[in-house]
Protein backbone atom coordinates (compact mmCIF):
# COMPACT_ATOMS: atom_id res chain seq x y z
CA UNK A 1 0.00 0.00 0.00
CA UNK A 2 2.75 2.44 0.71
CA UNK A 3 4.62 1.40 -2.17
CA UNK A 4 1.31 2.43 -4.28
CA UNK A 5 1.31 5.61 -2.41
CA UNK A 6 4.33 6.41 -3.50
CA UNK A 7 4.23 5.47 -6.83
CA UNK A 8 0.77 7.79 -7.29
CA UNK A 9 2.31 10.60 -4.74
CA UNK A 10 5.73 10.40 -7.63
CA UNK A 11 3.06 10.45 -10.91
CA UNK A 12 0.78 13.39 -9.24
CA UNK A 13 4.37 15.43 -8.53
CA UNK A 14 5.58 14.24 -12.21
CA UNK A 15 2.46 15.88 -13.90
CA UNK A 16 2.54 19.00 -11.78
CA UNK A 17 6.53 20.11 -12.82
CA UNK A 18 6.50 23.02 -14.58
CA UNK A 19 7.08 23.30 -18.63
CA UNK A 20 10.31 23.68 -19.63
CA UNK A 21 11.31 27.35 -20.48
CA UNK A 22 12.21 29.20 -23.21
CA UNK A 23 15.84 29.01 -22.89
CA UNK A 24 15.69 24.97 -21.95
CA UNK A 25 13.47 24.80 -25.23
CA UNK A 26 16.10 26.85 -27.61
CA UNK A 27 19.11 24.23 -25.70
CA UNK A 28 16.21 21.24 -26.54
CA UNK A 29 15.40 21.88 -29.87
CA UNK A 30 19.26 23.28 -30.65
CA UNK A 31 18.21 26.26 -32.81
CA UNK A 32 18.05 29.71 -31.94
CA UNK A 33 15.09 31.32 -34.03
CA UNK A 34 16.05 35.57 -34.35
CA UNK A 35 14.30 37.56 -36.62
CA UNK A 36 15.69 40.53 -38.37
CA UNK A 37 16.08 43.10 -41.44
CA UNK A 38 18.16 44.10 -44.09
CA UNK A 39 20.88 46.72 -43.56
CA UNK A 40 24.71 47.54 -42.93
CA UNK A 41 24.35 47.63 -39.39
CA UNK A 42 21.99 44.46 -39.51
CA UNK A 43 22.37 42.12 -41.41
CA UNK A 44 23.16 40.84 -45.49
CA UNK A 45 25.04 38.52 -47.10
CA UNK A 46 27.67 38.13 -49.69
CA UNK A 47 28.56 34.87 -51.89
CA UNK A 48 27.37 32.20 -48.79
CA UNK A 49 28.89 34.49 -45.78
CA UNK A 50 26.58 36.59 -43.39
CA UNK A 51 27.48 39.66 -42.35
CA UNK A 52 26.02 42.77 -40.43
CA UNK A 53 26.49 44.10 -36.47
CA UNK A 54 23.30 42.47 -35.38
CA UNK A 55 24.76 38.88 -37.33
CA UNK A 56 28.10 38.68 -35.53
CA UNK A 57 26.88 39.36 -31.94
CA UNK A 58 23.68 36.91 -32.41
CA UNK A 59 26.08 34.18 -34.03
CA UNK A 60 28.50 34.60 -30.81
CA UNK A 61 25.52 34.26 -28.78
CA UNK A 62 24.34 30.89 -30.82
CA UNK A 63 28.00 29.44 -30.15
CA UNK A 64 27.77 29.88 -26.95
CA UNK A 65 24.63 28.08 -26.17
CA UNK A 66 26.00 25.75 -28.48
CA UNK A 67 23.25 25.73 -30.71
CA UNK A 68 22.63 26.57 -34.82
CA UNK A 69 21.35 30.09 -35.57
CA UNK A 70 18.54 30.95 -38.30
CA UNK A 71 18.16 34.08 -38.98
CA UNK A 72 14.83 34.90 -40.54
CA UNK A 73 14.31 38.59 -42.33
CA UNK A 74 11.31 40.52 -41.74
CA UNK A 75 9.12 42.89 -44.92
CA UNK A 76 8.64 45.55 -42.17
CA UNK A 77 9.95 46.79 -38.65
CA UNK A 78 6.36 46.17 -36.82
CA UNK A 79 7.01 41.86 -38.01
CA UNK A 80 9.88 42.38 -35.98
CA UNK A 81 8.26 42.74 -32.66
CA UNK A 82 4.89 40.80 -33.72
CA UNK A 83 7.43 37.57 -34.56
CA UNK A 84 9.04 38.02 -31.10
CA UNK A 85 5.52 38.85 -29.19
CA UNK A 86 4.00 36.03 -30.56
CA UNK A 87 6.78 33.35 -30.69
CA UNK A 88 7.82 32.77 -33.64
CA UNK A 89 11.46 33.95 -33.03
CA UNK A 90 13.46 33.91 -29.99
CA UNK A 91 15.32 36.98 -30.73
CA UNK A 92 14.46 40.45 -32.27
CA UNK A 93 17.95 41.99 -33.31
CA UNK A 94 17.38 44.45 -36.04
CA UNK A 95 18.82 47.66 -35.01
CA UNK A 96 16.26 48.28 -32.53
CA UNK A 97 15.47 51.50 -30.82
CA UNK A 98 13.95 51.09 -27.53
CA UNK A 99 10.80 52.85 -26.89
CA UNK A 100 7.64 52.70 -24.16
CA UNK A 101 5.42 51.91 -27.36
CA UNK A 102 7.74 48.73 -27.97
CA UNK A 103 8.31 47.75 -24.49
CA UNK A 104 4.36 47.00 -24.70
CA UNK A 105 4.82 44.02 -26.55
CA UNK A 106 8.34 42.96 -25.84
CA UNK A 107 11.32 43.36 -23.22
CA UNK A 108 14.61 44.78 -24.27
CA UNK A 109 17.73 42.70 -23.25
CA UNK A 110 21.14 45.45 -22.40
CA UNK A 111 21.24 48.70 -24.93
CA UNK A 112 24.72 47.81 -26.56
CA UNK A 113 24.57 51.39 -28.65
CA UNK A 114 23.51 54.89 -28.61
CA UNK A 115 21.27 56.03 -31.74
CA UNK A 116 20.31 59.32 -32.69
CA UNK A 117 17.42 60.07 -35.78
CA UNK A 118 18.67 62.06 -38.70
CA UNK A 119 16.97 63.82 -41.10
CA UNK A 120 18.85 63.66 -44.30
CA UNK A 121 18.70 65.80 -47.86
CA UNK A 122 20.90 66.07 -50.40
CA UNK A 123 23.98 68.00 -51.22
CA UNK A 124 23.31 71.36 -53.12
CA UNK A 125 19.81 71.71 -52.27
CA UNK A 126 18.45 74.07 -49.05
CA UNK A 127 19.62 72.71 -45.54
CA UNK A 128 16.66 71.95 -43.22
CA UNK A 129 17.11 73.48 -40.16
CA UNK A 130 14.06 72.36 -38.48
CA UNK A 131 10.10 70.41 -39.09
CA UNK A 132 8.90 73.74 -40.58
CA UNK A 133 11.53 73.62 -43.83
CA UNK A 134 10.19 70.30 -44.24
CA UNK A 135 6.44 71.21 -45.18
CA UNK A 136 6.07 70.82 -48.93
CA UNK A 137 8.66 68.81 -49.66
CA UNK A 138 9.17 65.12 -50.99
CA UNK A 139 9.39 63.44 -47.37
CA UNK A 140 9.28 59.44 -46.83
CA UNK A 141 10.11 57.12 -44.19
CA UNK A 142 10.04 53.58 -42.97
CA UNK A 143 6.49 52.39 -42.48
CA UNK A 144 6.86 50.94 -38.51
CA UNK A 145 9.77 52.70 -37.24
CA UNK A 146 10.52 54.40 -34.34
CA UNK A 147 10.78 57.86 -36.61
CA UNK A 148 6.86 58.12 -37.28
CA UNK A 149 6.14 58.57 -33.56
CA UNK A 150 8.73 61.47 -33.51
CA UNK A 151 6.90 62.94 -36.53
CA UNK A 152 3.46 62.37 -35.46
CA UNK A 153 4.98 64.74 -32.08
CA UNK A 154 6.33 67.13 -34.26
CA UNK A 155 2.81 67.31 -36.18
CA UNK A 156 1.03 69.00 -32.90
CA UNK A 157 3.24 71.82 -33.83
CA UNK A 158 3.73 71.81 -37.17
CA UNK A 159 -0.18 70.88 -38.52
CA UNK A 160 0.79 70.71 -42.01
CA UNK A 161 3.91 68.55 -41.41
CA UNK A 162 3.52 65.55 -43.94
CA UNK A 163 5.16 62.46 -45.31
CA UNK A 164 4.93 58.68 -46.61
CA UNK A 165 5.44 55.71 -45.06
CA UNK A 166 6.92 53.14 -47.32
CA UNK A 167 5.90 49.66 -46.04
CA UNK A 168 8.44 48.01 -48.46
CA UNK A 169 11.44 50.10 -48.33
CA UNK A 170 14.86 49.84 -46.28
CA UNK A 171 16.90 52.42 -44.75
CA UNK A 172 19.39 52.18 -47.99
CA UNK A 173 16.46 52.79 -50.29
CA UNK A 174 15.22 55.58 -48.73
CA UNK A 175 19.30 57.08 -48.61
CA UNK A 176 19.73 56.18 -52.44
CA UNK A 177 16.15 57.94 -53.49
CA UNK A 178 17.43 61.48 -51.75
CA UNK A 179 20.54 61.27 -53.12
CA UNK A 180 19.14 60.40 -56.72
CA UNK A 181 16.63 62.92 -55.86
CA UNK A 182 13.59 61.45 -56.02
CA UNK A 183 12.57 62.28 -52.52
CA UNK A 184 13.70 65.54 -50.47
CA UNK A 185 14.35 63.61 -47.32
CA UNK A 186 14.42 60.67 -45.23
CA UNK A 187 14.80 60.12 -41.47
CA UNK A 188 17.82 57.57 -40.67
CA UNK A 189 18.83 56.03 -37.43
CA UNK A 190 22.83 57.78 -36.89
CA UNK A 191 24.24 54.20 -37.20
CA UNK A 192 22.72 53.62 -40.15
CA UNK A 193 23.79 56.64 -42.13
CA UNK A 194 27.51 56.52 -40.73
CA UNK A 195 28.13 53.01 -42.86
CA UNK A 196 25.86 54.29 -45.78
CA UNK A 197 27.05 58.03 -46.74
CA UNK A 198 30.51 56.76 -48.11
CA UNK A 199 28.06 54.65 -50.88
CA UNK A 200 26.22 57.62 -51.09
CA UNK A 201 28.49 60.82 -50.55
CA UNK A 202 25.80 63.34 -51.83
CA UNK A 203 23.46 63.08 -48.58
CA UNK A 204 24.27 64.58 -45.55
CA UNK A 205 22.56 64.57 -42.44
CA UNK A 206 20.93 68.06 -41.53
CA UNK A 207 19.87 67.65 -37.87
CA UNK A 208 18.54 64.99 -35.32
CA UNK A 209 15.67 64.80 -33.96
CA UNK A 210 13.91 63.28 -31.06
CA UNK A 211 16.81 62.23 -28.02
CA UNK A 212 19.45 60.03 -28.86
CA UNK A 213 17.97 56.49 -28.04
CA UNK A 214 19.25 53.00 -27.04
CA UNK A 215 19.60 49.87 -29.32
CA UNK A 216 18.78 46.51 -27.85
CA UNK A 217 17.56 43.40 -28.92
CA UNK A 218 13.77 42.73 -27.92
CA UNK A 219 13.02 39.64 -26.30
CA UNK A 220 9.67 37.73 -25.75
CA UNK A 221 8.06 38.71 -22.33
CA UNK A 222 7.94 36.11 -19.46
CA UNK A 223 11.43 34.47 -20.42
CA UNK A 224 13.74 35.76 -17.50
CA UNK A 225 15.62 32.86 -18.10
CA UNK A 226 16.48 33.93 -21.72
CA UNK A 227 16.41 37.58 -20.61
CA UNK A 228 19.70 36.45 -17.75
CA UNK A 229 21.11 34.33 -20.06
CA UNK A 230 21.36 37.74 -22.79
CA UNK A 231 21.90 39.60 -20.39
CA UNK A 232 25.32 37.70 -19.49
CA UNK A 233 26.28 37.37 -23.09
CA UNK A 234 26.40 41.43 -23.17
CA UNK A 235 28.53 41.91 -20.13
CA UNK A 236 31.02 38.98 -21.04
CA UNK A 237 31.65 40.73 -24.85
CA UNK A 238 31.97 44.02 -23.70
CA UNK A 239 34.61 43.05 -20.44
CA UNK A 240 36.20 41.21 -22.65
CA UNK A 241 36.49 43.85 -25.54
CA UNK A 242 34.85 41.55 -28.22
CA UNK A 243 31.76 44.15 -28.52
CA UNK A 244 34.10 47.12 -29.52
CA UNK A 245 35.89 45.17 -31.91
CA UNK A 246 32.76 43.82 -33.78
CA UNK A 247 31.55 48.04 -33.44
CA UNK A 248 34.83 48.73 -34.86
CA UNK A 249 34.59 46.41 -37.50
CA UNK A 250 31.93 47.89 -39.29
CA UNK A 251 32.60 52.00 -38.12
CA UNK A 252 36.17 51.77 -39.46
CA UNK A 253 35.33 53.24 -42.84
CA UNK A 254 33.18 56.22 -41.38
CA UNK A 255 35.91 57.49 -39.03
CA UNK A 256 37.56 59.20 -41.78
CA UNK A 257 34.68 60.31 -43.95
CA UNK A 258 36.09 62.64 -46.57
CA UNK A 259 33.86 63.96 -49.43
CA UNK A 260 35.77 64.06 -52.21
CA UNK A 261 37.29 60.79 -51.75
CA UNK A 262 34.12 58.94 -50.77
CA UNK A 263 32.37 60.96 -53.93
CA UNK A 264 35.13 59.76 -56.20
CA UNK A 265 35.24 56.12 -55.17
CA UNK A 266 31.03 56.30 -55.98
CA UNK A 267 31.69 57.34 -59.35
CA UNK A 268 34.25 55.32 -59.96
CA UNK A 269 32.61 52.10 -58.64
CA UNK A 270 29.54 52.78 -61.27
CA UNK A 271 31.51 54.04 -64.48
CA UNK A 272 34.85 51.77 -64.18
CA UNK A 273 34.55 48.75 -61.80
CA UNK A 274 32.06 46.66 -64.12
CA UNK A 275 34.65 45.98 -66.92
CA UNK A 276 37.23 44.89 -64.11
CA UNK A 277 35.36 42.67 -61.94
CA UNK A 278 35.25 39.52 -63.94
CA UNK A 279 39.01 39.71 -63.96
CA UNK A 280 38.74 40.31 -60.32
CA UNK A 281 36.82 37.02 -59.84
CA UNK A 282 38.81 35.01 -62.29
CA UNK A 283 41.82 35.94 -59.52
CA UNK A 284 40.36 34.90 -57.04
CA UNK A 285 38.99 31.77 -58.82
CA UNK A 286 43.20 31.52 -59.28
CA UNK A 287 44.15 32.72 -56.29
CA UNK A 288 41.39 32.09 -53.44
CA UNK A 289 41.75 35.91 -52.48
CA UNK A 290 38.47 37.37 -52.16
CA UNK A 291 38.03 39.67 -55.36
CA UNK A 292 36.23 42.88 -53.29
CA UNK A 293 39.88 42.65 -51.69
CA UNK A 294 41.95 42.81 -55.01
CA UNK A 295 39.89 45.51 -56.16
CA UNK A 296 39.93 47.48 -52.85
CA UNK A 297 43.75 47.13 -53.24
CA UNK A 298 43.46 48.09 -57.01
CA UNK A 299 41.21 50.86 -56.06
CA UNK A 300 44.20 52.46 -53.56
CA UNK A 301 46.64 51.86 -56.32
CA UNK A 302 45.53 53.16 -59.17
CA UNK A 303 42.05 54.56 -59.02
CA UNK A 304 41.13 51.13 -61.31
CA UNK A 305 42.86 52.90 -64.07
CA UNK A 306 44.54 50.09 -66.18
CA UNK A 307 46.97 53.17 -67.59
CA UNK A 308 48.17 54.53 -63.96
CA UNK A 309 51.89 55.18 -63.90
CA UNK A 310 53.40 56.82 -60.65
CA UNK A 311 56.70 58.63 -60.49
CA UNK A 312 58.66 56.02 -59.34
CA UNK A 313 58.06 53.97 -62.50
CA UNK A 314 55.37 51.57 -60.71
CA UNK A 315 52.58 51.15 -62.87
CA UNK A 316 48.98 49.44 -64.16
CA UNK A 317 45.46 48.17 -62.02
CA UNK A 318 47.88 46.80 -59.13
CA UNK A 319 50.93 49.12 -59.78
CA UNK A 320 53.25 46.50 -59.84
CA UNK A 321 57.11 46.97 -59.92
CA UNK A 322 59.26 46.32 -63.21
CA UNK A 323 60.61 43.40 -60.38
CA UNK A 324 57.28 42.20 -59.35
CA UNK A 325 55.91 41.94 -63.08
CA UNK A 326 58.71 39.76 -63.83
CA UNK A 327 58.78 37.94 -60.50
CA UNK A 328 55.26 37.21 -61.16
CA UNK A 329 55.44 36.55 -65.27
CA UNK A 330 53.63 39.58 -66.09
CA UNK A 331 54.80 40.50 -70.15
CA UNK A 332 52.41 43.87 -69.87
CA UNK A 333 51.78 45.94 -66.90
CA UNK A 334 49.77 48.00 -68.62
CA UNK A 335 47.03 44.92 -69.47
CA UNK A 336 44.29 44.92 -66.82
CA UNK A 337 44.39 40.63 -66.80
CA UNK A 338 48.09 40.40 -66.64
CA UNK A 339 48.38 43.16 -63.56
CA UNK A 340 45.32 41.99 -61.07
CA UNK A 341 46.58 38.32 -61.87
CA UNK A 342 50.14 39.47 -60.74
CA UNK A 343 48.89 41.65 -58.01
CA UNK A 344 46.60 38.88 -56.91
CA UNK A 345 49.90 36.29 -57.21
CA UNK A 346 52.18 38.58 -55.39
CA UNK A 347 49.48 39.09 -52.53
CA UNK A 348 49.05 35.41 -51.95
CA UNK A 349 52.83 34.96 -52.14
CA UNK A 350 53.19 37.49 -49.36
CA UNK A 351 50.43 36.00 -47.68
CA UNK A 352 52.36 32.70 -47.07
CA UNK A 353 55.45 34.39 -45.87
CA UNK A 354 52.74 35.60 -42.54
CA UNK A 355 53.30 33.29 -39.82
CA UNK A 356 49.95 31.09 -39.96
CA UNK A 357 49.66 30.95 -36.40
CA UNK A 358 48.83 34.79 -36.25
CA UNK A 359 44.87 35.06 -36.58
CA UNK A 360 42.59 36.51 -38.82
CA UNK A 361 42.49 40.10 -39.68
CA UNK A 362 45.56 40.57 -38.64
CA UNK A 363 47.17 38.00 -40.82
CA UNK A 364 45.90 39.62 -43.83
CA UNK A 365 46.30 43.33 -42.85
CA UNK A 366 50.49 42.63 -42.38
CA UNK A 367 49.79 40.81 -45.50
CA UNK A 368 48.37 44.29 -47.10
CA UNK A 369 50.66 46.27 -45.77
CA UNK A 370 53.59 43.89 -46.63
CA UNK A 371 52.29 44.25 -50.72
CA UNK A 372 52.72 47.59 -50.18
CA UNK A 373 55.79 48.75 -48.21
CA UNK A 374 57.78 44.96 -48.57
CA UNK A 375 57.83 42.06 -46.41
CA UNK A 376 61.05 42.86 -44.78
CA UNK A 377 59.85 46.56 -43.70
CA UNK A 378 57.03 44.93 -42.13
CA UNK A 379 58.83 42.41 -40.50
CA UNK A 380 61.15 45.03 -38.67
CA UNK A 381 58.22 46.78 -37.60
CA UNK A 382 57.02 43.44 -36.00
CA UNK A 383 60.46 43.46 -34.05
CA UNK A 384 60.30 47.01 -33.11
CA UNK A 385 56.61 46.27 -31.68
CA UNK A 386 58.01 43.28 -29.82
CA UNK A 387 61.07 45.50 -28.68
CA UNK A 388 58.05 48.02 -27.16
CA UNK A 389 56.53 45.64 -25.37
CA UNK A 390 53.38 45.37 -28.12
CA UNK A 391 52.21 42.20 -30.00
CA UNK A 392 53.90 41.71 -33.29
CA UNK A 393 51.14 39.35 -34.42
CA UNK A 394 48.06 42.10 -34.23
CA UNK A 395 48.33 44.46 -36.76
CA UNK A 396 46.96 47.43 -34.71
CA UNK A 397 50.20 47.03 -32.71
CA UNK A 398 52.26 46.54 -35.64
CA UNK A 399 50.75 50.05 -37.30
CA UNK A 400 51.33 51.84 -34.25
CA UNK A 401 55.26 51.27 -34.96
CA UNK A 402 55.47 51.23 -38.19
CA UNK A 403 56.15 55.23 -38.43
CA UNK A 404 59.39 54.21 -36.52
CA UNK A 405 60.54 52.77 -39.42
CA UNK A 406 61.15 57.01 -40.65
CA UNK A 407 62.79 57.57 -37.17
CA UNK A 408 66.46 57.53 -37.19
CA UNK A 409 66.69 56.25 -33.42
CA UNK A 410 64.97 52.76 -34.19
CA UNK A 411 65.57 52.35 -38.84
CA UNK A 412 68.96 52.08 -37.66
CA UNK A 413 68.73 49.07 -35.57
CA UNK A 414 66.81 46.54 -37.68
CA UNK A 415 68.14 44.85 -40.64
CA UNK A 416 66.18 46.81 -43.98
CA UNK A 417 66.66 50.60 -42.50
CA UNK A 418 64.43 53.53 -43.53
CA UNK A 419 61.29 52.97 -44.51
CA UNK A 420 58.20 55.24 -44.70
CA UNK A 421 55.91 53.25 -42.44
CA UNK A 422 53.06 56.04 -41.52
CA UNK A 423 52.08 55.78 -45.25
CA UNK A 424 52.05 52.24 -45.26
CA UNK A 425 49.17 52.36 -42.00
CA UNK A 426 47.27 54.92 -43.95
CA UNK A 427 47.38 52.74 -47.13
CA UNK A 428 46.16 49.84 -44.98
CA UNK A 429 43.77 51.87 -43.59
CA UNK A 430 42.46 52.92 -46.88
CA UNK A 431 42.23 49.50 -48.57
CA UNK A 432 39.93 48.14 -45.37
CA UNK A 433 37.56 51.17 -46.37
CA UNK A 434 37.29 50.28 -49.98
CA UNK A 435 37.24 46.25 -49.18
CA UNK A 436 34.32 47.02 -46.37
CA UNK A 437 32.33 49.84 -48.69
CA UNK A 438 32.47 46.76 -51.77
CA UNK A 439 31.06 44.21 -49.63
CA UNK A 440 27.85 46.39 -48.92
CA UNK A 441 27.87 48.10 -52.16
CA UNK A 442 27.96 44.52 -54.07
CA UNK A 443 26.08 42.65 -51.19
CA UNK A 444 22.56 42.17 -52.97
CA UNK A 445 23.45 41.18 -56.52
CA UNK A 446 26.03 38.20 -55.90
CA UNK A 447 27.14 38.72 -59.41
CA UNK A 448 24.40 37.45 -60.97
CA UNK A 449 24.07 39.34 -64.15
CA UNK A 450 27.96 38.47 -65.04
CA UNK A 451 28.40 35.33 -67.03
CA UNK A 452 30.01 32.46 -65.44
CA UNK A 453 33.63 32.35 -64.14
CA UNK A 454 35.95 30.71 -66.42
CA UNK A 455 39.40 29.54 -65.22
CA UNK A 456 41.32 31.37 -67.97
CA UNK A 457 44.30 31.96 -65.38
CA UNK A 458 46.36 28.96 -64.61
CA UNK A 459 46.19 27.85 -60.85
CA UNK A 460 49.09 28.57 -58.93
CA UNK A 461 50.13 27.00 -55.44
Amino acid sequence: MRLFAAIVLGALLGSCSSPPTLLEQIMQSGELRVVTRHSPTTFYTYGDEGRGIEYELVRGFAERLGVELRIDVADQFQQVFSDVSRGRAHIGAASLTVTDARSELVVFGPAYQRVEQQIVYRRGTPTPRGFADLIGGRFEILAGSSHVGLLEQARDEHPNLEWVEDPGASLEKLVRRVAQGEIDYTIVDSTAFQLLRSAYPEVREALSIGQAGEIAWALPKDAPALHERVAAYFAEITATGELQVVLDRYYFTSRTFDYVESRAFALHFNSRLARYRPLFREAELATGISWRLLAAIAYQESHWNPKAISPTGVRGLMMLTKNTAQMMGVVNRNDPRESILGGARYLKRVLKKIPDRIAEPDRLWLAVASYNLGFGHVEDGRIITEIQGGDPDRWEDVAARLPLLSDERWYQRVDRGYAPGSASVAYVDSVRRYYEMLKWMTADDILTSEPPVTDRFPSTG
